[in-house]
């Protein structure tokens, strides 16, 4: 539980990837007032990710893996500087990566990319 006794959300990971579902649960393992859900357990939300390669069902965009992974970190709410520490790229080459998600997903701004993939089913919050 949190430090305020309100419960924790429970968050399930359901991701293809060993290597991003160890690197999100690592991550999200110490935000507060998250906890990751056990196996079989009921969760409030889910980050869903299917494969490498994600396109929507009209098919009209596709995100490469490092867009994929730069994705995620912006649902969690990261910085352009936080995506170059986590994955050890430039800031100026997250920069262009979040300018590309943007443009292929249409999008106003970070948390409209984000909304914009949920809908498309590329993510899932």
């Amino acid at each position: 539980m949190s430090d305020d006794a309100s419960p924790d959300v429970v968050i399930a990971l359901e991701i293809d990837d060993p290597a991003l579902a160890d690197r999100l649960a690592t991550l999200l393992g110490g935000v507060a007032g998250l906890r990751l859900a056990a196996p079989g357990e009921q969760a409030a939300a889910a980050i869903v990710v299917r494969g490498r390669e994600a396109v929507d069902a009209a098919g009209e965009f596709e995100l490469t893996p490092r867009e994929l992974d730069v994705l995620a970190l912006l649902a969690e709410g990261a910085s352009n500087k936080m995506i170059a520490q986590r994955l050890g790229i430039s800031v100026h080459t997250a920069k262009f990566h979040v300018g590309s998600l943007l443009d292929k997903l249409d999008a106003t701004g970070r948390t409209d990319a984000v909304a914009h993939a949920a809908r498309r089913g590329v993510i899932n919050l």
